[in-house]
């Protein structure tokens, strides 16, 4: 009987991570996935990932860059970075440290909003977007990579965006293998906390 159980709960996980896999995915079939918008957004919402020390990693860099090129190309208006702090001992929040970033890539510090408190990607959208209420924002562009961008999508859903634009970039830095395995571990977290959002627990 054990073994039928084991049987049945290895056979449900692996069809589980096939599910989140095909979901992954599928931000390559969602119209929001567009970098042709139809208009300038109010802001571009960055979401953080890791900080290097004193400087955004590598795979930060990359949504960076591509944030750049969308500001640059009128896409929006004004940066949202948000990102807390991931060590005790670093010097700058994931937020602070896009914004160096930025700067020094000649972005003025006046086109950027800084958000320092989010742990995760619920907390990125979710803390941005009391900041577009309370500025008064309206329309918003989220900036991620392409094996993250369904799952943002999905949570700026359901906070009540509106008809928010996703601009993905691929990753050249980060390794597949573990990317794609701490998605699914991610994604499913996100589908428990929507569901407990649904009834109300969070």
């Amino acid at each position: 009987m054990w073994l039928w159980i084991l049987v049945c709960c290895l056979a449900a996980g692996i069809l589980w991570s096939l599910y989140v896999l095909a979901e992954i995915g599928s931000v390559d079939r969602n119209p929001a996935a567009s970098r042709d918008y139809p208009e300038t957004a109010d802001v571009g919402i960055v979401l953080g990932a890791s900080m290097w020390g004193d400087r955004p990693s590598p795979g930060l860099q990359e949504r960076l860059q591509l944030a750049l090129q969308d500001y640059k190309d009128g896409k929006f208006r004004v940066f949202i970075l948000t990102g807390g702090l991931d060590h005790p001992d670093y010097r700058y929040t994931e937020a602070e440290g896009m914004a160096n970033y930025l700067e020094a890539n000649g972005v003025s510090r006046s086109d950027m909003i800084l958000e320092n408190e989010a742990t995760s990607t619920y907390e990125n959208l979710k803390f941005s977007q009391e900041i577009m209420i309370e500025k008064g924002y309206e329309s918003a562009v989220i900036i991620t990579h392409t094996f993250h961008g369904n799952r943002a999508f999905e949570i700026a859903k359901v906070l009540g965006y509106s008809n928010p634009g996703l601009s993905l970039t691929e990753t050249s830095v980060l390794k597949p293998t573990q990317t794609t395995f701490r998605e699914v571990l991610a994604y499913s977290k996100w589908k428990l906390d929507q569901a407990a959002i649904a009834i109300g627990w969070k």
